[in-house]
């Protein structure tokens, strides 16, 4: 059974840092296609970042430059590195995996998810 435990979000100031955890089990991620997503209020779920199997990586138009994600996989481990936050960034930030090794920036596309953790931003 595939389990996806994200860790990291919080409270933080315009302009700081956070970075996300996604602890995962039952799943190796050095083999999967791994991705971010997030949901504002009011808002439907959006696209974030994915990396694949090789370790390449694309981003939302939103956070290129900004956040990065990355792996460890010793510790079986996905992070989102997010610097410079903006309040716009306010959400729960789901991790997820899929099956297949190739990335996807579409929802459908990822057969695991996370229980997601809230990041807020204030101005």
């Amino acid at each position: 059974q595939v389990q996806l435990v994200e860790s990291g979000g919080g409270l933080v100031q315009a302009g700081g840092s956070l970075r996300l955890s996604c602890a995962a089990s039952g799943r190796t991620v050095s083999n999967s296609a791994m991705g971010w997503f997030r949901q504002a209020p009011g808002k439907e779920r959006e696209f974030v970042a994915t990396l694949n199997w090789s370790g390449r990586t694309y981003y939302a138009d939103s956070v290129k430059g900004r956040f990065t994600i990355s792996r460890n996989n010793a510790e079986n481990t996905v992070y989102l590195q997010m610097n410079g936050l903006k309040p716009e960034d306010t959400a729960v930030y789901y991790c997820a995996a899929r099956d297949s090794s190739a990335w996807s920036q579409a929802e459908s596309g990822y057969n695991y998810w996370g229980q997601g953790t809230q990041v807020t931003v204030s101005s």
